[in-house]
């Protein structure tokens, strides 16, 4: 029977062992056979077996080959990325999200933005009182229209009104009473939105993404202007508060607790603190100066005051001690800045005079401008001057020489300055604002007649850290030439004296005589918002940070314009 079968060409072996599937593909003498095989197979199955079949074959085809890597490859590859591609990648998977959220990876994303983490503090917030008015001189120097000055400063004293330039300091002097001075609280906490409060023991882990997130979070509120308004002083609250008119304002953090508060200068002689938590009054630095406080600086634990009785007084707040008193100037003193090298003032005697620090020995006298000197700043080794002659000029300030003039910077007088190198703001009585690269004479203006400042020198004429050009009409950087040659349409642009800027890195704060405060975007100069409804009176002086605006003026008035409402912000180095 064997042999019968066997003569049939079939045997019990072959029945059981048949050639694999392997071993059919071994005969394939090419992939594209095999591939012809698979694809007829397939083919030849119903469709609901093709579904099947497919979803067992995705995981074949899909090959993550960064998780493949070794972390720290993986790492070096996505520390590459940009903040929102990292959230992106976060979505993939387990692996991916792992890599995605590494704190070291955030932490260089949040120091390339220059935010630092800080131990969280106490929560506050503010209560908003009603808004009031209150009329007074503004404390600004003349400027050096067609008309007679001194005839015109003489008129618009006797008048007590405004001039056409809108910057003569009437100089009256206060009726009100010196307060004495008063120590600083022990207990100092900053100004923070978060909605819980932590204990003095509790300590928290760096989070660098959520820094970044939070940043992100502050940074497109001021983008849309979507701030809570309240104040921490109206006229007659609280009882210790200024008297009248405040004209300067400075925010600042105690470098060895990281607390911040608020400094102030007004007509009523004194200096004050506000504690920003409680907003009250922790310090009142009075009895130095006899008239009206137009300026002041606050830097390292010293502060700078600068009033219209021609003096500049240097405050130790460690010490809460009387530094120097310095009465150089022949005129009001209508401006003061203070950096860890050296002091700087200018006054309506239309002179700059820079002071060594801390001995304040004195050094420079600089004399070219031709009219009111309104506004100084500093930034490392340059010193930038705004004046009523309507020009703006650029000075060394290790040795007092004149590196740049730019005539006619402004159709009226200028105002106010700031200066982040290589950026300079400027604001006037013209009712705009202008910024550009001193560099590159590249920028952008709120009058398109002003987008060109003038052509670059042949030859650079101060060594600077290199930084992207602006385009003078869109702000964009590395604009090509015939961009520029289309004048911008500004729209919504103050209608009134821009009294006071300051440049942050990525907005330009404005405060108006208008009543208003505009936010613009550094690098196009679009107004990116419009605050209203906070003053009833001029507005002085503007502040801000990543987290508010704080703004004061001639109705008594010190508001706080919070965009960290709501968000937890106590991590957040100011």
């Amino acid at each position: 029977m064997n042999n019968f079968l066997s003569d049939e060409g079939f045997t019990d072996e072959d029945t059981l062992h048949g050639p694999t599937s392997t071993e059919l593909l071994s005969r394939m003498t090419s992939e594209q056979e095999c591939e012809e095989l698979a694809y007829k197979l397939l083919a030849s199955l119903p469709r609901s077996r093709l579904a099947t079949i497919q979803r067992r074959l995705a995981p074949l085809l899909q090959f993550d080959v960064v998780g493949s890597l070794p972390a720290e490859v993986s790492l070096q590859i996505f520390s590459y990325l940009p903040a929102q591609t990292l959230l992106t990648c976060a979505l993939v998977s387990h692996r991916w999200r792992a890599l995605a959220d590494d704190q070291a990876i955030w932490k260089k994303l949040c120091a390339a933005q220059g935010w630092a983490w800080k131990q969280p503090s106490r929560t506050h917030s503010f209560d908003t009182p009603r808004n009031q008015t209150w009329h007074d001189d503004e404390g600004m120097g003349d400027s050096d229209e067609e008309d007679n000055i001194e005839s015109a400063k003489a008129e618009w004293t006797q008048m007590q009104a405004e001039l056409d330039s809108g910057f003569t300091s009437m100089s009256l002097t206060s009726r009100t009473s010196v307060l004495p001075i008063s120590s600083r609280s022990k207990s100092r906490t900053r100004h923070n939105s978060a909605p819980p409060a932590l204990s003095d023991s509790t300590f928290l882990r760096p989070d660098y993404k959520r820094l970044h997130q939070t940043h992100t979070r502050l940074r497109n509120r001021f983008r849309a202007g979507t701030p809570h308004l309240s104040a921490i002083q109206t006229r007659g609250g609280p009882s210790n508060a200024h008297t009248t008119t405040i004209y300067c304002l400075q925010l600042y953090t105690y470098p060895e607790t990281g607390v911040q508060v608020l400094f102030t200068g007004s007509r009523d002689r004194t200096v004050r603190e506000w504690n920003l938590t409680t907003g009250l009054v922790e310090r009142v630095i009075a009895g130095v100066h006899t008239s009206s406080i137009l300026s002041i600086c606050v830097h390292d634990g010293f502060v700078a005051s600068a009033g219209s009785d021609r003096r500049v007084a240097v405050w130790d707040l460690a010490q809460n001690a009387l530094v120097k008193i310095i009465a150089d100037h022949h005129d009001s003193v209508l401006c003061v800045r203070l950096d860890g090298k050296r002091l700087v003032s200018c006054s309506k005697d239309r002179t700059v005079r820079t002071y060594s620090f801390p001995d304040l020995t004195p050094q420079f006298v600089l004399g070219a401008h031709r009219a009111a000197v309104n506004a100084v700043s500093l930034s490392d080794t340059l010193i930038v001057s705004g004046s009523g002659d309507r020009s703006v000029r650029l000075w060394d300030a290790a040795t007092g020489k004149l590196l740049r003039t730019f005539e006619n910077h402004h159709t009226r007088g200028i105002a106010s300055i700031d200066f982040m190198a290589p950026y300079v703001v400027s604001g006037s009585s013209d009712k705009h604002l202008r910024l550009f690269d001193i560099t590159t004479f590249q920028g952008w203006s709120t009058s398109p007649e002003y987008d060109a400042v003038g052509p670059p020198p042949a030859a650079p004429l101060v060594a600077l850290a290199p930084s992207a050009v602006v385009c003078s009409v869109c702000g964009n950087t590395a604009a090509e030439p015939a961009r520029a040659r289309t004048a911008p349409q500004r729209c919504n642009v103050h209608a009134d004296l821009v009294r006071s800027v300051a440049l942050g890195p990525d907005f330009v704060l404005s405060g108006s005589y208008d009543l208003t405060i505009k936010v613009w975007d550094r690098k196009t100069g679009a107004l990116v918002a419009d605050l209203t409804g906070g003053h009833s009176g001029r507005i002085f002086c503007v502040g801000f940070d990543c987290t508010k605006i704080v703004s004061c003026g001639e109705d008594q008035r010190i508001c706080v314009w919070d965009f960290s409402h709501g968000i937890d912000t106590s991590f957040i180095q100011l």
